[in-house]
């Protein structure tokens, strides 16, 4: 029997794990980077082990040092959670070899199936050479991990070089192995998995679909079990290629079979030798702790002949502090904030008051609605996902939303091209004009400690606020009757510091209003406030290229140099953050005439990258 068990992981997948060992006894370690020292995992552990260091590189990928904190605190099991080490066999041995106990497959089943190489060959598929025009487009993937790390779509032949190494640089970096491969690239296709669970008895579970097509960046944004509108035939196809999967390598424990089902066939894309991130939608269906599952196999355990039945369907959400009408970019900052109403199932590694740093993953919380009918659980979780209370950082909270009541989503007709289609309709700005009034009413009454009014007519008030990139300025009065906006039709109803009531042609909505600094949230809407006589603004010169977010840069492109001339659209550097890679780009045709990047250089949002000089017209 277990009982110390130590997390190799972070953030929610280690607070998650901790949960089910509490509700079963069992004692818990944590590792911690420094950057994590007073992460929600640090703190929720029975006892936690510093890793020196910052990034991955230094901490959750040294599996000498994890097998170490194992030993160190007492620990007889290892569970290795998702992402970092979990499909890395040598990891897998070496807690095996420290007299552990490793909760996961064997090493050799991860060997096979990390490998998306070996374990494309194990099922007879062959990886093309020598591609030509006629192939196109292809995916360039990285072999080990995954995540959409190290994967890149090649449209034209010409940038099938540039696209390998860049693949080759990212996987390295990311999972320590630079092997990629190509496979043909699907477009309109579904991606569908099955989730499977074997014990050393011989048992393999397969437990139902997941449909897991609403990505961004070959990363998985929205997902759900059962997957809809599968024929009988070929769900019976989905579960008898997974089984064929799992007893190939002899599997034990916790594994994802995953496939891209186009024109009614399915095609094999890896399996995936851990636990997955939207692991919660089939515990939800099928009514089970995979995790306990996990634990209890580990522990030598028989499952059940026949896995349960399956029940009623399960939507998740990732909610990520990102920015999706700006490619996706990563936010940092404090989450002052964060709550999620409704009976729903909120998965996260932050409490209020966290700092989102720049080092990990965006991924804030997993929200998990769970009902009769699919109808009724997106509805549920687009409903919870739009009270929920946000306060921190720009997350893809209205994207979720937007995107479970897009028609396309409602009816399940969603492929891996969804977001490809429908991201500039799904980001484009939709203001509440009454937001900045509300936003300063509450300023206002939060500040008046004399009662707000005088004898004499007062001078109007005005604040200005930032909402969706467009300014509004707001005018009211103090009299006794309180705070008057000059705005036509409309009634204040209450104010305070933190509530305000307005009525407006008829209809009567409250707003709910925090502020923290010049941030101000109202509702669902975030406004900046302005200052009354602001500083003249920083200006820089034509061609300046800012670092969308704070990060780290990773590669400079090849010979690029001061006077170099670059064309409108050209890779210039590769910036690196929360796990994500973003390419900056030449804004223009021009002469590279500053660079002011190199790799390794750490870059705060906004700094100076580099700045290229338009050509004119006449040369």
């Amino acid at each position: 029997m277990i009982s110390t068990l130590l997390v190799a992981n972070r953030g929610e997948i280690a607070c998650r794990v901790f949960r089910t060992c509490a509700a079963l006894g069992i004692r818990t370690v944590a590792v911690h980077s420094d950057a994590d020292d007073t992460a929600l995992h640090t703190r929720t552990a029975d006892a936690a082990v510093r890793l020196p260091g910052v990034t991955p590189a230094e901490t959750y990928l040294r599996g000498d040092l994890v097998v170490k904190a194992a030993l160190a605190a007492g620990a007889d099991a290892v569970h290795p959670g998702y992402g970092f080490l979990s499909e890395n066999a040598d990891f897998a041995r070496a807690v095996l070899d420290a007299g552990l106990t490793w909760i996961g497959p064997p090493p050799e089943a991860i060997e096979t199936m990390a490998s998306k190489t070996r374990a494309r060959s194990l099922m007879g598929i062959r990886p093309p050479t020598n591609v030509t025009e006629a192939d196109l487009p292809v995916l360039v993937k990285a072999s080990a991990g995954g995540g959409g790390r190290g994967m890149r779509i090649v449209r034209r032949l010409e940038d099938l070089e540039g696209e390998l190494a860049a693949a080759r640089a990212e996987a390295a970096r990311a999972f320590g192995d630079g092997e990629v491969f190509i496979e043909p690239y699907i477009e309109g296709g579904r991606h569908v998995e099955v989730q499977v669970l074997a014990d050393t008895h011989g048992t393999v579970w397969t437990l139902g679909t997941r449909d897991c097509s609403l990505q961004r960046r070959h990363q998985k944004v929205v997902e759900e079990a059962p997957a809809p509108g599968l024929s009988a035939a070929l769900e019976r196809d989905l579960h008898d290629l997974a089984l064929r999967a799992a007893r190939a390598v002899g599997y034990v424990g916790a594994g994802t079979v995953e496939f891209l089902v186009a024109d009614g066939r399915a095609h094999f894309l890896e399996m995936n030798t851990r636990l997955q991130v939207e692991h919660p939608v089939t515990e939800a269906v099928f009514g089970i702790d995979l995790v306990a599952l996990q634990i209890r196999v580990a522990e030598g355990h028989a499952l059940d002949p026949d896995p349960p039945r399956a029940r009623g369907h399960a939507v998740e959400a990732r909610l990520y502090a990102e920015d999706p009408a700006r490619d996706w970019a990563p936010q940092t900052g404090t989450l002052h904030r964060l709550a999620v109403p409704g009976h729903v199932r909120l998965d996260t590694g932050f409490t209020d008051g966290d700092t989102i740093g720049v080092h990990y993953d965006p991924l804030l919380a997993k929200v998990v609605a769970h009902a009769p009918t699919r109808a009724e659980a997106v509805r549920t979780l687009a409903d919870a996902l739009e009270r929920a209370t946000v306060h921190g950082p720009v997350t893809n909270r209205d994207l979720l939303v937007r995107s479970l009541r897009h028609p396309e989503f409602a009816h399940g007709r969603m492929d891996t091209g969804f977001y490809d289609r429908h991201l500039a309709d799904l980001t484009a700005p939709a203001p509440d004009p009454h937001a900045p009034l509300a936003a300063a009413l509450a300023d206002a009454h939060g500040r008046s400690r004399f009662g707000g009014w005088r004898n004499l007519p007062s001078q109007p008030q005005i604040k200005r606020y930032l909402m969706d990139g467009q300014e509004y300025e707001v005018r009211y009065r103090h009299t006794r009757a309180g705070l008057v906006p000059e705005a036509d039709g409309v009634r204040v109803v209450h104010t305070d510091a933190h509530r305000v009531v307005l009525e407006a042609d008829g209809v009567r909505r409250t707003y709910e209003v925090a502020r923290y600094g010049d941030r101000v949230y109202v509702g669902g809407h975030v406004l900046t406030a302005l200052p009354r006589f602001p500083d003249p603004a920083v200006q820089h010169a034509p061609g300046s290229l800012l670092a969308p977010m704070p990060g780290t840069v990773v590669r400079v492109a090849d010979g690029l140099t001061v006077g170099a001339t670059v064309r409108a659209g050209q890779p210039l550097l590769w910036l690196e953050a929360m796990k994500m890679e973003h390419t900056i780009s030449a804004p223009v045709t021009g002469t590279l005439s500053a660079l002011h990047a190199a790799p390794g250089h750490q870059v705060e949002v906004g700094a100076l990258l580099a700045v290229v000089e338009a050509h004119r017209e006449d040369q």
